[in-house]
């Protein structure tokens, strides 16, 4: 009778055990969805993960680089609204991997998961246009970083309005990000090249050029929110202003770069509010060697109603933390950015799932922390070493900007207005207290 009590016993613990975690079961599916986009042949990750064995192989380190939130690479921590597209993995989601991994890995029966299937060459599917930088730019192994202004005709007869833009880099190591620009003269690609490389050096595209986004290393392609979109001007240049940093070895650079246009006109202009304006320009951005915690910070009041449709953040290697964050008229306090481990190797656009009003009298709020101590991980400088606004990536700058549309378009041009008042009245005051500035300026405006 014992023996009899204890096989049945036995038989109901068995039938209540979970079932073992296995690659077909649970892990299939949650390294398709979050993983593949980059981990498959011909994209930047160094390497696929579109069959078990591609997963087993590269299991212990799967396991360790989610455990910490370095993979999937998603710097944003949850704020107030929700972000669309997110890469965040869940608790459990890192559970399931690491016990998968700790119990051997195994395969699991049944039929494998089919894994995603993606448009050859382009994440967003097939663009409208297609273009090719018309000569290839070649890097030296070493040196300062250099900021590149290529131009590339288009040929358009029409006014377009572009959904999104997606870049092809050929030496991926090299190009940290780009800035794209329209060029409504179509004549930059007539401009005379310095040197023997096509494109001409600094941070200014030119004069009359029409910003359009950009793209920045571990940052994915985005269509703009539903609705939204940026004028591309019939006859128009696309000038790509490239930030190179060198690897160490030679590299060719040659982008193809594929354009995504609107069926029609949207019926609201996009606007971008920079904290600082000009990545802090004009903030005082010094930081002392073995500073372990310096702090700028900024405010905007908006003058009017707006849709918040993202926000993105920037800065080089001595930033730690980012903060933007809403204070709506009745005091309460949104979160719209929070990164609490910066990376520069990790720059994302951060898109909310719907358009959010933040109604006039909203004071936007942005804090950014650097660390210019030994302790910083990511310090380029062993000693630290004094460190100004700067172009390099050795220098620093740092700023958020909250992309938006006006709730009505009419109040577009006030909402314009202040924007540029904002940093015209910054600029006005800090020349007039660091001479050191008027050089800086006397610089950018020459290259």
């Amino acid at each position: 009778m014992r023996l009899f009590l204890a096989v049945v016993i036995s038989l109901a613990c068995l039938a209540q055990a979970p079932a073992p975690i296995t690659f077909n079961g649970q892990v299939a599916s949650i390294i398709y969805k979050n993983c593949a986009t980059c981990h498959r042949p011909g994209e930047a990750a160094p390497f696929s993960l579109l069959s078990y064995r591609d997963a087993a192989t590269h299991g212990a380190l799967i396991a360790a680089a989610t455990s910490s939130r370095i993979m999937p690479p998603w710097r944003a921590e949850p704020a107030s609204y929700a972000y669309r597209d997110e890469r965040r993995l869940s608790d459990a989601d890192i559970a399931t991997i690491r016990d998968w991994v700790a119990h051997g890995m195994p395969e699991g029966g049944g039929k494998a998961p089919e894994p995603p299937q993606f448009t050859a060459g382009w994440l967003l599917g097939e663009p409208d246009l297609v273009v090719e930088m018309p000569a290839a730019y070649h890097l030296k192994a070493d040196g300062p970083d250099i900021y590149r202004n290529i131009a590339i005709p288009l040929g358009l007869t029409e006014d377009k309005w572009i959904t999104a833009i997606e870049m092809r880099p050929t030496a991926r190591a090299a190009v940290h990000h780009v800035l794209y620009f329209a060029d409504p003269n179509g004549r930059a690609h007539l401009k005379e090249s310095e040197g023997a490389e096509p494109g001409f050096s600094g941070m200014r595209a030119g004069g009359a050029t029409v910003p359009l986004g950009g793209w920045a290393v571990g940052a994915q392609p985005q269509f703009l929110p539903e609705g939204l979109a940026l004028r591309l001007p019939r006859g128009s240049d696309l000038v790509m202003q490239y930030h190179f940093h060198p690897t160490g070895k030679p590299e060719t650079e040659k982008s193809v770069i594929g354009l995504h246009f609107a069926k029609q006109p949207p019926s609201r202009s996009l606007i971008s509010i920079q904290l600082p304006p000009v990545y802090s320009l004009f903030s005082g951005l010094d930081i002392p060697a073995g500073e372990k915690d310096f702090v700028i910070r900024d405010s905007f009041t908006l003058p009017v109603d707006i849709d918040a449709a993202g926000v993105s953040a920037h800065a080089h290697y001595l930033a730690t933390k980012m903060k933007l964050t809403a204070t709506l008229p009745g005091g309460e306090v949104k979160t719209l950015l929070s990164i609490g481990d910066w990376n520069f190797n990790w720059q994302d656009q951060y898109y909310f799932r719907e358009l959010e009003l933040l109604p006039r009298g909203t004071r936007l709020d942005a804090e950014i922390h650097w660390d210019n101590s030994a302790d910083n991980r990511h310090n380029p400088s062993n000693p630290p070493v004094h460190i100004t606004w700067g172009e390099q990536s050795k220098d620093e700058m740092g700023a958020l900007t909250l992309i938006a549309v006006p709730h009505r378009q009419f109040d577009y041009r006030a909402l314009q207005r202040d924007v540029m008042q904002k940093r015209a009245t910054m600029a006005q005051q800090r020349i007039f207290t660091d001479p050191a500035l008027i050089k800086k300026l006397t610089e950018l405006l020459a290259q």
